[in-house]
């Protein structure tokens, strides 16, 4: 119809009675329809006040997309279509981290120093300044089949390895029947950036496998300690072959040229949007 496709059929078990259950109140207008609209926007990157008239009002798709964000209503359907491919046992559990710089536009500048009171906004909105300019870093765990199962934003600058533990501890994904929660892979693959005690720690304690390669700067200096050094840490090098999931899962969502390029002021308006085409890459599994 205007570029995102309609949403209905792809909804119409997964999002549209679960959102009609989470909301209360006088009358409301047509969430698929309102869904569709903020999908149009991202897709496009198209200022708010080009959106087609058969999609609503702007100013409705908008304030939806801030208060789904606010109260968790896009993460819960996220959490409800994971477990939907659960059930039906289509996760793959060789999952890949990586982090991919987004570069944000001068519109995204200019939202007040602090977060707003209340909404989990950080203060710093995840806009910092690197070597290009103002950016947002999105820290990215994705499943065996390219497809993103936790993910959260930052400033452009900040390290990867410091977010690791973040981003896996978003990885929930409940069961449909009994039963607690699965949050935890079989095996994690990552890059050299992320080769460091503390997360081979981490995963260790978790008794998740880790294949992560040794930089070179570690290799020597484990090797200059001789005996001291200790043994070096086991590397499959035919499941590392793997971990291009994650980077093609980027390249997905990075096809909604709104998530390409930052033009939101708002965090968690930006990180609603992800959450949006997470929803639409597993419901189109």
């Amino acid at each position: 119809m205007t570029g995102a496709g309609p949403l209905e059929d792809e909804l119409a078990n997964r999002g549209n009675p679960m959102l009609a259950d989470l909301v209360r109140g006088r009358r409301w207008a047509d969430h698929c329809r309102t869904l569709e609209a903020i999908a149009w926007k991202y897709r496009t990157s198209s200022p708010w006040r080009d959106l087609p008239a058969e999609l609503g009002s702007f100013q409705t798709a908008h304030k939806r997309l801030i208060r789904w964000a606010v109260d968790g209503t896009r993460e819960k359907i996220l959490t409800a279509v994971l477990a939907t491919a659960d059930t039906d046992d289509d996760i793959d559990w060789t999952v890949s981290v990586d982090s991919a710089v987004v570069g944000a536009h001068q519109h995204a500048a200019g939202a007040p120093q602090k977060g707003a009171a209340g909404r989990s906004e950080p203060d710093d909105h995840a806009l910092g300044r690197s070597r290009g300019g103002l950016s947002t870093k999105i820290h990215l765990a994705a499943d065996g089949h390219a497809r993103p199962l936790a993910f959260t934003v930052t400033v452009g600058q900040a390290g990867d390895a410091p977010a690791s533990e973040r981003v896996m501890a978003r990885v929930l994904v409940p069961r449909t029947g009994s039963g607690r929660p699965r949050t935890r892979p079989t095996t994690v693959l990552a890059d050299r950036a992320y080769s460091s005690r503390a997360i081979r720690d981490h995963l260790r304690r978790r008794h998740i496998r880790a294949v992560i390669p040794q930089p070179s700067d570690q290799i020597g200096h484990r090797r200059r300690r001789g005996r001291r050094g200790g043994r070096p840490p086991g590397f499959d090098a035919d499941a590392y072959k793997q971990r291009n999931t994650v980077e093609r899962c980027t390249n997905r969502l990075k096809q909604w040229r709104g998530l390409a390029t930052r033009c939101d002021k708002l965090a968690i308006a930006y990180q609603g949007a992800l959450h949006l085409a997470a929803i639409l890459i597993w419901t189109r599994r």
